[in-house]
């Protein structure tokens, strides 16, 4: 570069960093809208964000595009019949949906499952659990580009998902948890299947650590993205992995008495007393709870209330997407990982 070529450069450099410093070019905001039809939101959720460029200045989620009714719809039919709606909150979540409430449904009746039929609820809850999460680990990769653990988690679902339909008759909803214990037992031959199941599953999560925790793009498009202070995550009433990610620790299954772990005892006659109870568990998205009232007639709940995880975990969308910038939108969603479902009951 000759002498004239090198001052010329310089003056532009010059006469550039005199208007950053001198003039703001205000652009107009844009509204963007993110579904209610869009991989990412796991069903018809529409999340209005506003730009100033490409980072995010407001963000509002919008739900209610599916909303079913199901705590109405629990109060109008009988308890038993109550796991056929359930079931389908958390299309994910399987067998996870049944157990606090028919746990609830038991409390208030004074009724305990025998302690096979609670290991039994316990074994199967902890796969729907695998189930759900394998997903995740599939699908958040590939909301940030990476499409071939997505055909891993497929895999190794379907092994898991095989096991709970061969014990249930159901796949996605069960429908196999009842009053004082369940609706079968274990088929012959399904212990053993499940130890080998857990086998692929361990080597999954290696293949897994291999392909994508290690990887260098998806760690610099997750890391330092949507992170959320405990006291913020607190507030907003987080619960399940995207509380314990905050850095608080808890777990329901560890830090209460566990639901599952009831002592042997002789059944009882159903009886349908006044009173009210509430019951949680740890389910795959987080802390799932039923508030269930009896008014002392025949039939199902006078009243419920249903706490669903995700409906909790998506109030943070505001907060947690403030400032970001677009592709990092995607992310952050796929990261909280809600089930529609969940948040329209």
């Amino acid at each position: 570069m000759s002498v004239s070529e090198r001052q010329r450069a310089a003056y532009v450099a010059a006469q550039a960093a005199d208007v950053r410093v001198h003039f703001e070019i205000e652009a107009e905001g844009m509204t963007l809208n993110i579904g209610p039809q869009h991989p990412a939101t796991h069903g018809t959720l529409r999340v209005i964000v506003r730009l100033d460029g490409e980072q995010v200045v407001w963000a509002d989620p919008v739900a209610g595009y599916m909303h079913r009714g199901y705590e109405k719809l629990c109060e109008v039919r009988d308890y038993a019949q109550v796991t056929t709606l359930i079931n389908r909150i958390d299309w994910l979540g399987s067998f996870c949906n049944e157990v606090p409430f028919i746990l609830a449904a038991e409390e208030l009746m004074g009724i305990e499952a025998p302690p096979r039929a609670q290991y039994i609820r316990t074994v199967l809850f902890e796969m729907g659990r695998v189930a759900n999460l394998t997903l995740f680990l599939g699908d958040m990769a590939a909301q940030v580009g990476a499409l071939t653990p997505v055909f891993y988690a497929f895999r190794d679902r379907e092994y898991v998902l095989n096991l709970i339909e061969a014990a249930t008759g159901g796949r996605f909803h069960p429908n196999f948890d009842r009053i004082g214990g369940l609706k079968d037992d274990l088929p012959k031959g399904w212990i053993d299947e499940a130890h080998l199941v857990m086998r692929k599953i361990r080597r999954f999560c290696d293949e897994i650590d291999e392909l994508l925790i290690g990887n260098r793009i998806f760690e610099e498009r997750c890391r330092g993205i949507g992170v959320i202070p405990a006291d913020v995550a607190l507030e907003y009433g987080l619960s399940g992995a995207n509380l314990r990610a905050s850095g608080v620790d808890y777990d329901i299954r560890r830090d209460e008495a566990s639901p599952l772990a009831w002592k042997d005892v002789e059944f009882k006659v159903w009886t349908h007393p006044d009173g009210e109870t509430w019951v949680h568990t740890e389910n795959p998205l987080g802390e799932m709870g039923y508030y269930v009232v009896s008014d002392g007639s025949p039939g199902g709940p006078f009243r419920c209330k249903i706490r669903t995880p995700s409906f909790s975990n998506v109030s943070i969308v505001p907060w947690v997407l403030q400032g970001v910038y677009v592709p990092d939108v995607i992310t952050i969603l796929a990261s909280l990982y809600f089930i529609l479902g969940d948040i329209d009951r």
